[in-house]
């Protein structure tokens, strides 16, 4: 009875960012207002702190990452892939413009707060602990509370301005493609002729055949072996990056049908279990900690934002990807990570589109260089980046 009331309790929320994110047309980011309104639930005591494990979504979060990377990977192909070696340019330089802004904030906020914030901005839960651990071992209790808190709030900054340049983009592209859909195809690779010339692939063949069950059970052997590779390399090479290069490998050969749990219909469900791997964090932060640390965490996020803001529109660093919008989201993708970045893609596309061509369209200018930058930021790089500055406490 209780984990039904508190099940409700969560997907009521999510409704709400939905909707108000399609009222707005992705003005009002759904992923800003779904952890806003947890968050709010955990300050006043209306929510449980445990309510994504009373809710019974626990387990389910545990294991959609891997599920739901292969499924975008199978909406983009190997050649897409590739061209992302200029987001992952970007994404680099957006990281280490991060590491200059803050550093520039040592007079306000002091050293050592400044060179633990620096990994976790440039982050997530990882590089967290490794300079929240490095931070305490040396005796600096509140640049760790700082570094907690930093991380705690993050999403809530990158969000608004990810989900505002995305939708910038959006309706950039869909103007061109409004104008002349051919002349746009023919651009992407993807006119008319183009299509009707390719041949159909074993999906295509055989689409009866891909039934539900057959799309779960296919993804979810890719998933285990995403891990299984993870184990080999020794966690070199995550699970996830696994589970992008299977899903894009496959999908390329047109082995399995594109956008495979779409396919299966449970694209929705996962995308509440990716919800739930994010929402727990939340329910750490404290009202005290963010009076008491608040002018240290402005001052972070203030010169990141504005530092971010100013090279990528005073210039020329974003004709690496072609546009100052998709430059700017890219840099937030640091802020934010997976599953973040694939939530606040699809909401965008949901948003700015009238039909499902149109949605289609804009997750491929955005979904891939939302999510493979925050593969790099937060899954590789900062990783790295944190193993440095932990040294230097």
């Amino acid at each position: 009875m209780v984990s039904f009331q508190w099940l409700f309790i969560c997907f009521l929320l999510f409704a709400i960012g939905d909707v108000l994110g399609v009222l707005t047309k992705a003005k009002l980011s759904s992923v800003f207002v779904a952890l806003m309104l947890f968050l709010v639930g955990f300050l006043t005591g209306i929510f449980p702190a445990d309510i994504i494990a009373q809710a019974r979504l626990s387990q389910l979060g545990g294991w959609a990452a891997a599920y739901t990377i292969f499924h975008m990977g199978t909406s983009i192909n190997l050649g897409e892939l590739k061209r992302e070696w200029k987001t992952v340019l970007l994404s680099v330089i957006s990281m280490l413009i991060v590491i200059a802004a803050v550093l520039l904030t040592i007079p306000v906020i002091g050293k050592e707060a400044a060179i633990v914030s620096i990994p976790i901005v440039n982050g997530g839960i990882v590089a967290t602990q490794i300079m929240t651990e490095a931070a305490l071992e040396k005796g600096f209790a509140l640049a760790a509370a700082l570094g907690t808190i930093v991380y705690a709030v993050q999403k809530f900054v990158g969000t608004p301005p990810a989900s505002f340049c995305g939708l910038k983009e959006a309706e950039a592209v869909l103007t061109e493609y409004r104008a002349d859909k051919e002349a746009y195809l023919k651009k992407i690779g993807r006119s008319q002729e183009q299509l009707a010339g390719v041949k159909p692939g074993f999906a295509d063949k055989y689409k009866k055949y891909f039934t539900d069950f057959t799309c779960l059970g296919v993804t979810g052997f890719f998933a285990y072996m995403s891990y299984v590779l993870q184990d080999w390399t020794n966690g070199a090479v995550s699970y996830s990056i696994w589970a992008l290069v299977f899903g894009a490998t496959i999908g390329h050969f047109k082995l399995v049908p594109k956008n495979i749990m779409a396919h299966a219909k449970c694209s929705g469900l996962l995308s509440v279990a990716l919800f739930a791997s994010i929402i727990p964090s939340l329910a750490t932060i404290k009202v005290e900690d963010l009076a008491g640390l608040s002018i240290q965490t402005v001052v972070v996020f203030v010169a990141t934002l504005a530092v971010i803001f100013l090279v990528m529109y005073l210039t020329p660093v974003w004709k690496l990807v072609g546009s100052k919008h998709l430059a700017v989201g890219i840099s937030m993708a640091q802020l934010l990570g997976f599953p973040a970045t694939f939530l606040i893609a699809n909401e965008v596309a949901t948003a700015a589109s009238k039909n499902e061509d149109e949605k289609e369209i804009v997750l491929q200018k955005i979904m891939p260089a939302y999510v493979v930058a925050g593969f790099a930021s937060v899954t590789s790089i900062s990783i790295i980046i944190a193993g440095i500055f932990a040294n230097m406490l």
